[in-house]
């Protein structure tokens, strides 16, 4: 009987000590150790609940995120192909899209646009000969697409404040 009583008692023990080493805790009694775990296994709580908040608020601004359209510019041999995404329709997106091309002086010589449930452009074009002598590369084509998306954008929240 002496033995079985030994061996609960070791078992609990190293189970105690066990406890000990994953809560850091320093201390010695059984019971210190227990409101040490205790005190730990609220702290994990209180960050659970963070990551949780912060997973909830990054969602919510990368729906914010993705309701913006996504540019993308691939160099050509002798111009662009321009991709322009967003996952709801964008009334008159495409109008300002096609004047940031006109100020880049870039002609449109191929291109595929859908406005139904999405928007989608898929634009292939090249440099005009009345360039003035500047070179134009994907990033500048990029950067005019995204300010033209930026200025719809304001055009458009304008309109519904209206």
């Amino acid at each position: 009987m002496v033995s079985r009583e030994h061996k609960r008692a070791a078992a609990l023990h190293e189970k105690l000590q066990l406890l000990r080493s994953i809560t850091n805790s320093h201390a010695e009694s059984d019971t210190a150790i227990v409101v040490d775990a205790s005190k730990y296994i609220e702290d994990l709580k209180q960050k659970v609940d963070r990551l949780n908040q912060d997973i909830v608020n990054n969602a919510q601004s990368s729906t914010l995120q993705d309701s913006q359209p996504t540019v993308t510019v691939e160099t050509l041999e002798k111009g662009f192909l321009i991709n322009v995404f967003s996952e709801k329709n964008c009334s008159g997106l495409l109008v300002s899209v096609l004047q940031a091309f006109e100020e880049l002086n870039l002609t449109v010589v191929e291109a595929r646009a859908s406005c139904t449930e999405n928007f989608q452009l898929e634009a292939v074009s090249v440099e005009g000969d009345a360039n003035g002598g500047k070179i134009v590369d994907a990033q500048v084509v990029r950067r005019a697409v995204l300010k033209a998306i930026r200025h719809w954008n304001t055009s458009t929240d304008d309109q519904q404040d209206e």
